[in-house]
């Protein structure tokens, strides 16, 4: 928290009507999103072009993972009328493109699958034409409810690796690498465009991004993103260095030749930016 952030990392504030239909929406419909419990340094762009994140399954996750600012502790029961919620929301704001991600939910004998499927297929109902990219946890690779996910045939599939695989066991709470490239490899055996992500600065080297980007890509994986970890709180895992924008072209520049049909490289990228041209 210490370390002074670099122009390039300057976040603009919250300005504009669309960012305030957006929020008045949220705010309407009581629904979560990631912009807001991650505390996402693009929410002033994502809202002020009329998109966000939806968040289900509440806003209290079963992992303390070192690097999210969403709640951690004893979730609340799911909420029956949340997939009801979120397809107004995405009608009220007249979406073409929805990205839905959720907590953690261990303490649900599925992982909250079924909470999914029943967003994803109401999402659809109220809203014809709708294209979809859901963003995932690794229900700790089980496949029945990975299942569940798939056949519901959302655009994307994607779910973040997070991080290079010396840091995993640090900074992940349950999580584990080789988890994570067994379920972005399980998905894209069914032909659903797949996507995973990576955050730097966090002490890894270059050689150990590339590692990440190679074992992503033998697994099926299609879209990859890359951006700069910033540290939510003095409790979270601190900041080793931030990452220049030059470094982060030449990422990308390594990505397309990989591989990876798209790359999304900068200091402010996260999972979800610029989503819809990833369809």
């Amino acid at each position: 928290m210490g370390r002074k952030k670099p122009e390039w990392l300057k976040i603009k504030l919250p300005a504009g009507d669309n960012y305030l239909k957006v929020k008045d929406t949220l705010n309407k419909h009581g629904v979560n999103t990631i912009c807001t419990s991650g505390k996402c340094p693009n929410l002033a762009e994502c809202w002020g072009l009329g998109t966000a994140t939806f968040m289900i399954l509440g806003d209290i996750c079963t992992r303390s993972c070192k690097f999210c600012a969403t709640q951690t502790g004893k979730p609340k029961q799911v909420d029956i009328n949340e997939p009801k919620k979120i397809a107004r929301s995405v009608k009220a704001l007249k979406l073409k493109h929805c990205v839905i991600t959720s907590v953690d939910r261990d303490d649900l004998p599925d992982g909250g699958a079924s909470t999914w499927v029943e967003t994803i297929k109401e999402v659809k109902k109220v809203n014809p034409g709708i294209t979809l990219e859901v963003l995932i946890p690794d229900f700790n690779a089980d496949s029945k409810s990975l299942d569940l996910i798939i056949n519901e045939n959302p655009e994307i599939i994607s779910h973040n690796l997070e991080t290079v695989r010396s840091l995993t066991r640090e900074i992940r709470s349950k999580a584990s690498y080789e988890k994570s490239l067994k379920v972005i490899n399980y998905i894209s055996r069914y032909g659903i465009k797949c996507k995973s992500g990576i955050m730097v600065g966090m002490g890894e080297t270059e050689e150990e991004i590339y590692d990440a980007m190679h074992d992503l890509f033998k697994n099926g994986c299609e879209i990859f993103t890359i951006g700069q970890y910033l540290q939510p709180t003095k409790s979270h895992w601190p900041v080793n260095r931030y990452v220049n924008p030059e470094e982060f072209e030449r990422y990308k520049l390594k990505g397309l030749e990989i591989g990876f049909k798209i790359v999304e490289s900068g200091p402010l990228v996260r999972s979800s930016y610029h989503a819809g041209k990833h369809v």
